[in-house]
């Protein structure tokens, strides 16, 4: 059973979750719902720091026992840093999604984006429908 899903957070339709970092940044990762739905993660392919990425388009790419999943961008902007930990540790995604396991942080380059993603009880919505 998924874990409660952070207020502090918006998402998107494709199970990544933002943190406003409050400097124009926002940390990416992949929503605990996401992490249950690949099983055991063996592999991460961080996106390259520098990298402008758009909102809806593959960022980076996880590599679980059951299969290779794209991560989406959920908002447009520049990857300004990268959770290089992953490369070693890619468990670290189901052991804590929301935490230790963030993918990327991106400087956003349009804020209005973020007003298209869900709030905590939105996603919660959709992922118990999807369950159904």
């Amino acid at each position: 059973m998924s874990k409660q899903n952070p207020t502090d957070r918006l998402y998107s339709s494709e199970h990544e979750w933002t943190k406003d970092n409050g400097d124009g940044t926002v940390l990416i990762g992949i929503t605990d719902y996401a992490q249950e739905m690949l099983t055991d993660i063996v592999f991460v392919e961080l996106p390259q720091i520098g990298k402008k990425v758009v909102k809806g388009e593959p960022m980076a790419v996880v590599e679980s026992v059951k299969s290779v999943s794209d991560i989406y961008a959920p908002v447009s902007g520049e990857i300004v840093d990268v959770n290089k930990i992953l490369e070693e540790d890619p468990a670290l995604l189901n052991s804590d999604a929301f935490g230790e396991g963030w993918i990327a942080r991106m400087r956003v380059a349009d804020a209005a984006e973020l007003a298209s993603l869900l709030d905590a009880a939105a996603y919660d919505l959709m992922i118990t429908e999807e369950k159904h």
